[in-house]
């Protein structure tokens, strides 16, 4: 009766106290739906806000564009206005007012240049076009150079501000230089009141380069209350209130627009502090610190709680947040209270009545009766019947008992059987005694401390030390001193895992460690207890040595004896993986011997692999022996310094690596000198990943042989950079040639006499559609490597051959320079393919003038001669550029089929400053003239050099004096200019 009881008091307290429980799950349960729904609201506002903010930026960043195209790129397109009115006031200024209204211009009179002319006639036509476009998404628009010149729409700002104004001094301008904005992207500037508008504004500024110098911004302003016009909450109860990164204010509640204008006036920040109460302040406080994009919180203002969710703009350093009182989401579960806890109340008694009665129906009575059974078995009643079972608890604890008299029954007869059991396992552990003592394996059996008990005569015949060397020393005493590094990992797994297995040394007396395959295992007793452990050796020194010669021949050079590819990429891994671990540097040195392959050609292999054998022999004397030297292939070297921890370290053993080759070799009757190029990477500074820092390595030394070979590189980002754009400009090369990007500037050949224009050099431009005019100096070198520049010198081909036929449909037939590359050159279908092209253009062969440089002539001379001879029966003329930058030999040029010589521009460009440049030209003049060959100059800036080339003999000129590579449409300007040279 004292049990139901108590069970129903507990049912009839544990129903009020759920009731409450679930109340007030309930109430966190409503406050949080109600931040859910302002977190919903806030982030659908910030979305609009930001798709807002991103519209804002395109059309500024288009305005830019058409800005700086057509000012300073094509401002050919552009009708200007010739008549500007210009108005020089007494203040130092310039201002010009259009006179459509529209705009207005204004620049201190110590700028004006003719440029600024321009810029004033050009910047109101476009002004014109552009300005009421933009000023229906901004307020105005304006460009401001970094000269303090301004045009401006509409023009109030240009007109009314005073002559000392510096625009490139306000904040606002500086946002967008480079120091501030590296991008050079489109960048906001914070609110400022703005005393020209009087208005509260923020602007949206846009760079401008002009040859990668910054001029200038074009810019537009927005009203700060036109911005915060976009932000419609949407609800009553909720309110909405901006800040900034630096604590302003931007919208409030509170904040209208006569407050706007007072402080706006009174040059004051719309601070935070002056608004709102501590509780809001100290959520604004922790969002700016923390620079959070999303903070939901609660705060305290009137006396009551407000829950509040603050989001960041993404492009303006702007928070928006949105709050609304917490008591608006609880008022409808007050009166829910207390119809909840009366109903709750009466259920628990209800339940506590029913559980009294099924409590002493289903359960106790039927304990009672099981009670009075156990306690008759207990006093010897063996054959007592229990109560019957089924499948409650009850009935089950029934069976139990009933099935635990079966099992003590059993029991009593089953220890007789024990008996016999034991007497067998006593046998059976007398034959496993004789077979451990009798194996072929080495045994040791220790207690649950790893304290040796037992030592079979195997181990004893292994070892040679005799039994009591063993007896009461720790397990781990056998192993070899020289695999001691092993012994904590064998602890370690031993006392987590209770086993190992695995390849040792162990200690040998009076001879060398034997190699063994050890196995250690726990003997446990029945209960699971650990006892004791057996370890077992298995003699593997036969199996270790030809192990030893297998790894000899998989991981080690059989020429060098230096470590191969395979076993230094393995020896690399574990120098990674230590270094993960911290604590621990290395030094990664990655080189080729410079002129191997020159060497190997010329003396032979034999003579090639004896120098590298000796290589190899210098590296082992002079470097450590905890360094890892590799031959990874051919002349490619790696080292592996540990321990390297700075530069100064590393460059210590480049220095001493390049002195050690450098000494003479002989090989057979030939002393030969050698030099490597050295790229080095520190690790784990430069990189954590293996093929990453084997990356870094190959381009440092690349590197090095750009230096010009003998030295060495360390990896930089900049490296990585740049084989990015390698990376980048190969790919972008296969799409530009299908795609047709590049096109042809024609650099006019001039003879100097008579002004007139005698041939023209075929130069090739790409204009990449989103990277702009990419210079030749960086996807020629590219092209070539990757043998796309014989496609893409069968393009300028065809194209030089297209423009000569024009030039001579129009009358104005003439000469056509165009450059071979060295692959191009040794192409087996240059010629077939030159001859197909002059056939379909019916241009004179006469006409076409192939340039070569010297070195793409000095590798295989007759190779280069046979070729020569072939091109020059086509009817073409050949030509030698840069000449005297190259492999000049008087020997070889006078059995080249050659018809011109092109003086560098290198030689042209300091005379007449350099008495030495005007020598060496001259003489390369004289030399021409009596191989009878025709000369041209290149290179030619000034009338002195003109002047200088004239008294030489020399009269054929190309350089900027007359004209820079040019775009075939511009040619009849060209042809205007030198016709006006000859009136």
């Amino acid at each position: 009766m004292k049990l139901s009881l108590l069970i129903s008091a507990i049912c009839l307290i544990a129903g009020i106290c759920a009731a409450a429980l679930m109340l007030k799950s309930e109430e966190k349960q409503l406050v949080f739906e109600e931040h859910e729904m302002l977190k919903h609201s806030s982030e659908r506002l910030i979305r609009q806000f930001n798709n807002l903010v991103k519209t804002k930026v395109n059309i500024a960043e288009q305005a830019n564009n058409v800005v700086t195209n057509q000012l300073f790129y094509d401002s050919s397109q552009l009708v200007s206005n010739q008549n500007a009115k210009l108005s020089f006031d007494t203040d130092g200024t310039i201002r010009s007012a259009a006179e459509d209204g529209l705009s207005a211009a204004f620049m201190p009179q110590s700028k004006f240049t003719p440029f600024y002319k321009k810029l004033i006639n050009d910047s109101e036509s476009l002004w014109k076009i552009v300005s009421p476009t933009l000023t229906q998404d901004f307020f105005n628009f304006y460009l401001v150079t970094k000269d303090n010149f301004i045009r401006i729409a509409p023009p109030n700002w240009a007109l009314n501000v005073t002559g000392s104004h510096q625009f490139t001094s306000r904040t606002s301008f500086n946002y967008a230089q480079e120091a501030l904005n590296p991008t050079r992207e489109a960048v906001w500037s914070k609110v400022y009141y703005d005393e020209i508008w009087h208005k509260w504004v923020i602007s949206v500024l846009v760079p401008i380069y002009l040859e990668n110098n910054f001029l200038g911004v074009t810019g537009s302003d927005l009203a700060l209350n036109t911005l915060i016009s976009q932000l419609p909450i949407g609800d009553n109860e909720q309110h909405l209130f901006v800040f900034d990164g630096q604590g302003q204010l931007l919208a409030h509640p509170k904040l209208n627009e006569s407050i706007y204008e007072q402080y706006g006036q009174a040059g004051r920040s719309l601070l935070t502090n002056d608004f709102v109460n501590g509780s809001l302040q100290e959520l604004i406080n922790q969002t700016i610190k923390m620079r959070l994009p999303e903070y939901a919180d609660s705060f305290i203002q009137d006396n009551e709680t407000h829950i509040i969710n603050i989001r960041k703009v993404e492009h303006l350093d702007w928070y928006i947040g949105i709050y609304k009182k917490r008591s608006s989401a609880l008022s409808a579960l007050e009166e829910l209270k207390v119809k909840f806890f009366g109903l709750f109340i009466l259920y628990a008694i209800l339940v506590a009545l029913l559980l009294h009665q099924a409590l002493y129906q289903l359960v106790l009575r039927r304990i009672h009766s099981l009670v009075n059974a156990v306690t008759s078995f207990g006093k010897g009643h063996l054959q007592i019947e229990f109560p019957k079972a089924n499948k409650d608890e009850i009935g089950t604890l029934n069976g139990s008992f009933r099935d635990m008299a079966v099992e003590i029954r059993k029991l009593i007869d089953g220890l007789n059987q024990r008996i016999i059991e034991k007497e067998i396992a006593e046998k059976a552990a007398n034959k496993l005694s004789k077979a451990v003592a009798f194996s072929g394996t080495g045994v040791v059996i220790t207690d649950q401390n790893f304290v040796i008990e037992y030592v079979n005569p195997k181990m004893l015949e292994m070892s040679g030390f005799d039994e009591s060397h063993f007896m009461q020393s720790p397990l781990l005493s056998i192993i070899a001193t020289e695999m001691a590094i092993l012994v904590d990992d064998i602890d370690v797994d031993l006392r987590s895992r209770n086993y190992w297995r695995g390849d040792t040394l162990i200690q040998g007396q009076g001879k060398k460690p034997i190699w063994v395959s050890l196995s250690i295992s726990p003997i446990r007793e029945e209960g699971g207890l650990i006892s004791s452990y057996v370890a077992s050796a298995q003699d593997i020194s036969f199996v270790k040595e030809s192990q030893r010669k297998m790894e000899q021949l998989a991981y080690f050079d059989t020429l060098t004896g230096l470590a191969n590819r395979t076993f230094f990429r393995m020896q690399l891994r574990k120098s990674m993986a230590l270094a993960e671990r911290g604590h621990y540097a290395f030094a990664l040195f990655y080189f080729d011997l410079d002129e191997f392959k020159r060497i190997n050609d010329t003396l032979g292999h034999d003579a090639g692999d004896q120098l590298l054998v000796e290589v190899a022999n210098r590296l082992k004397k002079r470097l450590r022996a905890e360094d890892t030297i590799a031959r990874l292939g051919g002349d490619e070297f790696a080292v592996l310094l540990s321990g390297i921890e700075r530069q100064e370290h590393a460059m210590d053993v480049a220095n001493t690596i390049q002195k050690t080759l450098n000494v003479p070799i002989m090989l057979g009757n030939n002393e030969v000198i050698i030099s490597a190029s050295i790229g080095i990477t520190m690790a784990p500074y430069d990189s954590q990943e293996e093929d990453q820092l084997l990356k870094h390595a190959d381009l440092a030394m690349y590197e090095a042989k750009a230096k010009g070979r003998n030295t060495y590189h360390f990896y930089s980002q900049e490296l990585n950079a740049a084989a990015n754009e390698r990376l980048f400009i190969e790919n972008e090369l296969r799409l530009a040639l299908k795609e047709k990007q590049f096109v042809l500037y024609y650099q006019p050949q001039v003879d100097s006499k008579t002004q007139h224009v005698v041939g023209y050099e075929a130069l090739i431009r790409w204009f990449h559609p989103t990277q702009g005019m990419i210079p030749p100096t960086k996807f020629i070198p590219i092209a070539e490597a990757t043998g796309l520049i014989v496609e893409l010198g069968a393009w300028v081909l065809q194209e030089s051959c297209e423009f000569a036929a024009r030039l001579a449909a129009q009358g104005r037939e003439n000469n056509i320079s165009i450059n071979l590359s060295a692959r191009q050159f040794k192409d087996a279908n240059l010629v077939p393919l030159l001859a197909s092209m002059i056939r379909q253009t019916n241009v004179p062969a006469r006409r076409l003038h192939l340039e070569l440089t010297e070195s793409m002539l000095m590798g295989n001379v007759e190779a280069a001669i046979t070729q020569l001879h072939q091109l020059k029966a086509l009817g073409v003329s050949i030509s030698i550029d840069d000449f005297g930058t190259g492999y000049s030999s008087l020997s070889y040029l006078k059995r080249f089929p050659v018809d011109i010589l092109k003086v560098d521009r290198s030689f042209v460009k300091d005379i007449p400053e350099d008495t030495n440049d005007m020598e060496i030209t001259a003489a390369i003049i004289a030399m021409a003239q009596k191989l009878k060959l025709n000369v041209v100059a290149e290179g030619v800036e000034t009338i002195e050099q003109v002047a200088f080339l004239q008294n030489n003999n020399c009269f054929i000129v190309q350089g900027y004096y007359y004209s820079p590579p040019i775009p075939e449409s511009e040619l009849p300007k060209l042809f205007e200019k030198l016709n006006d040279t000859i009136r």
